[in-house]
């Protein structure tokens, strides 16, 4: 490989899952595309990053101040479901079950990796608490950030007199929400437990 494709395929192996061949089939790939639609995936890498936006209400990600849960007059806004990133957001949300208040953590406790809760989303997520919400479900992965995630919330939210539950049975643990099928998710939404 030369210089340049070097490069390339080490910008496409730092993406997750992407491994050093797969990395390099995407390099020889774009190397065959015409120049035309190189620029154009060039410029839609460079769109997402101008576009994209934190919504100013759930932290999740739009292309405007508030995004359309949360500008949708028709959800609950009594409960609020408290989620580790935008891809859990959209396992949920594709339910078409769920018509509640979403708040999106950006990552979990996990100390080994330097991150703590203040760099997450909670200021955010209790400056949203009033006397219209009644419950924040906490639906971190079942893993063992998720579930110190999970009791980090539950401690810091209980004593504000909101009611605090969790995602329940059917998820198995080390598992994912965002590749979790729909039934399981929606059983684990209805089963879930006070923490």
């Amino acid at each position: 490989m030369t210089p340049a494709m070097e490069k390339l395929a080490a910008c496409f192996a730092s993406l997750p899952s992407i491994g050093r061949k797969s990395a390099a089939r995407l390099a020889y790939h774009v190397l065959e595309m015409e120049e035309a639609d190189v620029r154009t995936f060039a410029e839609s890498l460079l769109e997402v990053k101008r576009a994209i936006r934190l919504c100013s209400v759930c932290q999740g990600y739009c292309e405007d101040e508030v995004c359309r849960y949360c500008s949708d007059e028709q959800r609950d806004k009594s409960v609020i479901m408290c989620v580790e990133d935008q891809k859990a957001l959209e396992a949920i949300e594709g339910l078409h079950e769920y018509r509640g208040q979403y708040h999106v953590l950006h990552g979990v406790i996990s100390p080994i990796d330097g991150i703590g809760p203040d760099k997450l989303k909670v200021k955010e997520l209790l400056s949203r608490l009033n006397e219209e919400v009644k419950e924040v479900i906490i639906a971190t992965n079942p893993s063992v950030e998720g579930e110190a995630t999970a009791m980090y919330l539950g401690r810091l939210l209980k004593p504000l007199g909101v009611k605090v539950t969790r995602l329940a049975y059917g998820l198995p643990v080390g598992g994912t929400l965002e590749y979790a099928d729909h039934t399981t998710l929606w059983k684990a939404i209805e089963g879930r437990t006070e923490v």
